[in-house]
């Protein structure tokens, strides 16, 4: 079984900065691409970034030139750095990994969430 823990979330002032951690861990053959969306009271969830194993990476408009996706693949870990933050960037995020689980299957494992909130 594949287990996904976010860490970070929490209450940041406008232009503020938070960092969002998530770890998988249970038997895990290979890790693909790893990835962060958000999901805002009464909209749809949407990607925040993601990044490839081989470390490219993938940003919405939104958050470009202020949040940052790393990872560390030793350590089955990827963090979202988040800079400037706006009381828009107020949700849940989700973690997300693509990965080959021990039957040898692709799977898509999500987190169970962490909270973000912008407010003054």
């Amino acid at each position: 079984q594949v287990r996904l823990a976010e860490s970070g979330g929490g209450l940041a002032r406008p232009g503020g900065s938070l960092t969002l951690s998530c770890v998988a861990s249970g038997t895990i053959l290979s890790i693909n691409g790893m990835g962060w969306y958000r999901q805002a009271p009464g909209k749809q969830r949407e990607l925040v970034a993601d990044i490839s194993s081989d470390g490219r990476t993938k940003y919405a408009d939104s958050v470009k030139d202020r949040f940052t996706i790393s990872r560390d693949n030793a350590e089955n870990t990827v963090y979202l750095q988040m800079n400037s933050l706006k009381p828009e960037d107020t949700a849940v995020y989700y973690c997300v990994t693509d990965l080959v689980n021990q039957l040898h299957r692709r799977q898509q494992a999500w987190g169970r969430g962490t909270q973000v909130t912008v407010s003054s």
